[in-house]
């Protein structure tokens, strides 16, 4: 069966008639446009999941730091931290968010990861899930249907607009990765269809507006630790949607609004670094060390 599904409304209206989750008629729709098994949907999907885990294992472990010297030693700062004074919110809080610290860490040294949606935003869809994983003890095909409902979340919303700060700012990059992190961890917490897209809604909506300013130009500052911040967000909205806690404005509209909002932001805060963090003080000093650093690496 062919599926066009470019709206939360016709998702949520294809899983009620079909009385299916989210994750089954997904892989159903990957199948069929691909023109493989369900199997061979979930094969690909285990690879990723199975990537994101060495991107953890790898970044929690390394200090290396990136060629501005600015990031790749701050994942060990937090866990250092955590083994003398545990997290005001207990183990899981933890793990969100020293997972996301190691695979944005892990993407500015070149390593391996999975873009979810981009290499900007990658740590928050992989700290929520694998975290929620363990707390869980979800098993392997648990995993695989939670990035699938994940990827799901983002497909929909790449409908109408494309996952890229220079576009739209990077409300279309961690604001999107946070708001699929926010759907799934409803899911894997027990929640229903609504609860799962209206904890998407959530936490999109109030990410409206946020800017892709990145310091030299480089997804470090101040991409790593706004991957941290989001994935915690990402749990607050899932928190509060488990709780029948509503958006006011359906899921199309607040993308819609997203749409416009990315229209209507100046090109100096869409990744050109030209404005905001970017143009600060600080940002500009920063700015003309890397310039100075790579210029005496090619003489």
């Amino acid at each position: 069966m062919e599926y066009s599904i470019n709206t939360f409304e016709k998702l949520i209206k294809t899983c009620t008639e079909e009385n299916k989750q989210i994750y089954e008629v997904m892989q159903e729709k990957e199948a069929y446009d691909f023109e493989i098994s369900i199997e061979e949907v979930r094969k690909k999907v285990s690879a990723n999941i199975n990537a994101m885990k060495e991107a953890i294992i790898h970044g929690l472990i390394s200090n290396e730091m990136s060629f501005s010297r600015m990031c790749g030693d701050d994942c060990r700062k937090l866990s250092e931290k955590y083994s003398q004074q545990k997290a005001l919110f207990g183990k899981t809080f933890e793990k969100i968010t020293k997972y996301a610290l190691a695979t944005t860490e892990e993407n500015l040294r070149m390593n391996k990861i999975v873009a979810c949606p981009t290499a900007g935003s990658c740590g928050i869809v992989p700290a929520v899930i694998i975290a929620l994983s363990e707390e869980f003890e979800l098993n392997e095909e648990d995993e695989i249907n939670a990035l699938i409902t994940a990827g799901t979340i983002g497909y929909v919303i790449s409908s109408k607009v494309a996952m890229a700060g220079a576009v739209a700012g990077c409300q279309a990059e961690c604001g999107v990765a946070s708001a699929m992190s926010a759907g799934v961890a409803v899911q894997i917490m027990g929640g229903n269809i609504k609860q799962i897209i209206n904890a998407s809604a959530l936490a999109l909506k109030n990410l409206l507006g946020l800017t892709c300013d990145p310091v030299a130009g480089l997804v470090e500052i101040p991409c790593v630790k706004r991957n941290v911040f989001l994935a915690v967000h990402a749990i607050t909205a899932a928190e509060l949607a488990l709780s029948n806690i509503e958006s006011k404005i359906p899921p199309d509209e607040i993308v819609d609004a997203m749409v416009q909002t990315g229209q209507l932001m100046s090109p100096l805060l869409k990744e050109t670094s030209q404005g905001g963090l970017a143009n600060t003080k600080s940002g500009i000093l920063i700015n003309n060390k890397i310039k100075n650093m790579y210029k005496e690496k090619r003489e």
